[in-house]
């Protein structure tokens, strides 16, 4: 499906001149490279904030943390979905709460979500597949309504825009309270570790 040899073949002029750039700066880490990139992303996607991290499994992680979830707080999650929004929850010791897809968009059903809200409850993980967004007018509807935070998964719908009931265009990832991504080779926009 995604043949990554090939992409490093037609690409391999370009990546080996940056790993080997890298190396000789010693900038594993950080670095002007990636303040760069962190720079551009905000620009592109309208968003005031671009932190990088390891992986889209350890931004789903700080962004639990950072928005002060405790265990044994539910966390709902798509049950079509990477194992990732589940594992993070788990990892912190919160609860996934696993709900239904729309059958046709594949992505949260807003319905669902609604019904699966209890007294535990503190927030919705909305996982953009496909280059679709969620609804998320209507999860943010919900959200709002019980006081839960939306944390928003855009690793395979990066450049999207959500069309929101009064007519405007939202990025996806920039909606919810926090937006994650990941980089893994065969996602849209893709990249080298």
């Amino acid at each position: 499906m995604v043949n990554l040899r090939g992409q490093y073949e037609r690409l391999r002029g370009e990546i080996d001149a940056a790993l080997l750039s890298t190396l000789a700066e010693g900038t594993f880490i950080q670095g002007e490279r990636v303040a760069r990139f962190e720079q551009a992303l905000g620009r592109y996607l309208h968003a005031p904030h671009v932190v990088s991290c390891g992986n889209g499994t350890d931004a789903l992680q700080i962004a639990f943390m950072a928005l002060g979830l405790q265990a044994g707080d539910e966390v709902i999650v798509p049950a079509f979905t990477y194992i990732a929004a589940a594992e993070a929850a788990v990892l912190l010791g919160l609860v996934p709460v696993f709900v239904d897809v729309d059958p046709e968009s594949f992505n949260l059903d807003p319905d669902q979500v609604e019904k699966a809200i209890s007294d535990k409850t503190r927030a919705i993980v909305a996982v953009h597949l496909f280059g679709q967004c969620c609804d998320m007018e209507a999860i943010g509807t919900i959200a709002s309504a019980h006081g839960l935070y939306v944390i928003e998964d855009n690793a395979q719908s990066l450049g999207a825009t959500c069309r929101m009931g009064d007519g405007t265009q939202r990025m996806a990832g920039t909606i919810g309270h926090v937006g994650i991504t990941s980089f893994f080779p065969t996602k849209p926009l893709a990249c080298y570790g």
